[in-house]
């Protein structure tokens, strides 16, 4: 079952510039920077009411998130949604017709999560993630 927004993520060069910036601006401090080898990025989380800002930096050139800012540039690179049970919606998602990146759920900063290709929702990235 889908929940809420978890989060938005912003693809940016410099993780700690970015983060730098909405301290300074908003007064907006991370409540977590982690960096997570198996997707090749540095990540920051910064809360605002119940949602979250995720800022992202790729950590090497051949990642995903290297080859969309050399394509776009930094801003919004995905939506992540909390769902109940990641697997469960993935498999849902696949049965009616989305193109999944992930088949099942893994270890990501906002619990276990999972990606449906941009094709399948009007060019958006969407991560699913369930809370552990």
């Amino acid at each position: 079952m889908i929940k809420r927004i978890d989060h938005v993520a912003v693809a940016v060069k410099n993780l700690d510039d970015a983060v730098a910036s909405f301290e300074k601006l908003f007064g907006l401090k991370p409540s977590k920077i982690e960096e997570i080898p198996d997707q090749g990025v540095k990540a920051a989380l910064i809360h605002i009411g119940d949602t979250e800002l995720e800022f992202i930096q790729p950590i090497n050139p051949d990642t995903g998130v290297a080859k969309f800012l050399e394509n776009k540039g930094e801003g919004i690179h995905h939506i992540c949604i909390e769902v109940d049970d990641t697997d469960a919606e993935l498999k849902r998602i696949e049965d009616q017709g989305g193109k999944l990146i992930d088949k099942q759920g893994r270890k990501g900063l906002a619990g276990k999560i999972g990606f449906i290709h941009p094709k399948s929702v009007n060019g958006v990235l969407i991560e699913l993630a369930q809370k552990v």
